[in-house]
């Protein structure tokens, strides 16, 4: 590749690589954004997997993190083509029995369907879902002094706990299992610390914008992103696969959308031993084992709140749930694993042809394991949804070693850029000053495996191209 001069490269078109990219070039500086791939996006691309006319998302689906990101939120996304639309039920939650819980956009909708548990639901969300504005760009961030240390304390509170000892609020099978698919979102055993915060952002972006999916695919997003990056001037090579950092053209300052593992086989010797040793000791969690479907039907779920919402939680009670991610932590296969489930068609007459349907599911897997869940996954959804099978079309799998070939992130399935426990929570993926800096100045890390981790809201690319911009540009 030849060389040239940029202010700015950024490496890894994700949902990170392209924030950090837009933060940059928002400040006037020339910014070069490369691609490995022949497309951008990273966790945001969308294909037809199964049969032609069927649009699938590859990887990231369904996005209350992304609508309600401090950073995207601020863009013009809508005038490059970013349609959200907003399901009637962002997710619900199905038992044996036929009914479900569901999340709805207010704290009352939501309430009024979880019986006995209504008033202690609404008195813990009422105070976090008004404090939201507040809360947000403190959470989705590095530690720092809080600019609003009264809300986040409350937060804190009661965010720092397990999921486990959050749900002893709750009474109702409806509410703890509501409670236990949020918190499954963290890839952790329920009963791990802060897994209650990751319950709690759900909820809280469930009751305030709601749980979009992009229109056309989550494509329509990283297109967005990307028309808007290059109308400000920046430019994008794809098709670029990058082995070692002396490949990239010559820039003030270097921002890499990697992984720790993919750091030091890019850095070689430019690392600093105790730098190398911290990301060498970076752990990863729990993969996916993700299905795609082309269905003939929508999906004939038994309870009427599932046919209307956007995500499907499948894994009954919170006891159930709970065991399920406990024996994935520890390296086990779930026979009823906990199964996260979208139906974008019902509200996205792009992504199928008519009168036909897709489907999206994953299950949590061990690090790197290259079991077949088909079977298992699809009982689960036969499970609460009886006739499931007579309507598949197609199918489309990837276990933990395809999601890495597809995105070399995804260090053996993990989408979240690295176990996301309390030990990596701000430290990700190593103690500094700033978790942004490596070892060599003006070299940035600005991937899911900085805070505020994983998820598709692009702060840690935002954080880290301002952490370069007072660094090396002396911006703010």
């Amino acid at each position: 590749m030849a060389k040239s001069d940029f202010d700015a490269v950024v490496l890894g078109s994700g949902p990170n690589g392209l924030a950090a990219a837009i933060a940059l070039q928002q400040k006037g500086l020339s910014v070069l954004l490369i691609e490995g791939k022949d497309e951008i996006g990273g966790g945001l691309r969308s294909a037809e997997l199964t049969l032609p006319g069927f649009t699938h998302d590859i990887c990231s689906a369904i996005h209350p993190l992304a609508a309600g990101s401090p950073f995207f939120s601020t863009l013009p996304l809508q005038d490059y083509g970013l349609e959200w639309i907003y399901p009637a039920v962002s997710a619900a939650h199905p038992f044996d029995d036929g009914t479900a819980a569901a999340l709805f956009g207010t704290v009352a909708d939501t309430a009024g369907g979880l019986g006995a548990d209504a008033q202690a639901y609404e008195r813990l969300m009422v105070p976090l879902v008004r404090d939201w504005p507040e809360l947000a760009p403190q959470i989705l961030g590095p530690l720092r002094f809080p600019a609003h240390p009264i809300s986040l304390a409350h937060f804190g509170l009661l965010g720092l706990p397990a999921a486990t000892t959050l749900a002893r609020r709750f009474h109702t099978r409806e509410a703890r299992g509501l409670l236990a698919g949020m918190a499954a979102h963290s890839m952790q055993p329920l009963t791990s610390l802060t897994t209650a915060a990751v319950a709690l952002v759900f909820l809280m972006t469930g009751n305030t914008k709601g749980w979009p999916l992009p229109r056309r695919g989550s494509s329509a997003l990283a297109q967005a992103l990307a028309g808007y990056f290059t109308a400000l001037g920046g430019t994008i090579q794809t098709g670029t696969y990058i082995t070692a950092l002396s490949q990239l053209p010559s820039s003030r300052a270097l921002l890499l959308d990697l992984s720790p593992r993919q750091l030091l086989q890019l850095g070689g010797h430019r690392w600093s031993s105790t730098y190398s040793r911290q990301l060498e000791k970076f752990r990863y969690g729990v993969g996916v084992y993700k299905i795609d479907w082309a269905l003939a039907e929508q999906i004939p779920f038994a309870a009427s709140a599932c046919r209307e919402a956007g995500t499907v939680h499948l894994g009954n009670t919170l006891e159930e749930i709970a065991a399920a991610e406990a024996y994935t932590t520890a390296g086990g296969h779930a026979e009823k694993p906990f199964v996260l489930l979208a139906q974008q068609s019902l509200f996205d007459d792009t992504r199928a042809p008519q009168g036909r349907h897709t489907g999206w599911a994953y299950c949590h897997v061990p690090n790197g394991s290259r079991k077949d869940m088909t079977e298992i996954i699809e009982r689960q959804v036969e499970r609460f949804a009886p006739g499931f099978r007579e309507r598949i079309l197609a199918r489309h799998v990837m276990d933990t070693a395809q999601m890495e070939a597809y995105n070399p992130n995804y260090i053996g399935g993990d989408i979240n850029g690295g176990n996301l426990d309390i030990t990596q929570l701000f430290t990700r993926p190593a103690l500094r000053s700033s978790p942004y800096r490596t070892s060599e100045k003006g070299i940035y890390l600005c991937s899911a495996s900085t805070p505020p981790g994983g998820g598709v809201h692009g702060m840690c690319g935002f954080h880290a191209a301002r952490r370069a911009l007072e660094d090396i540009f002396r911006l703010s």
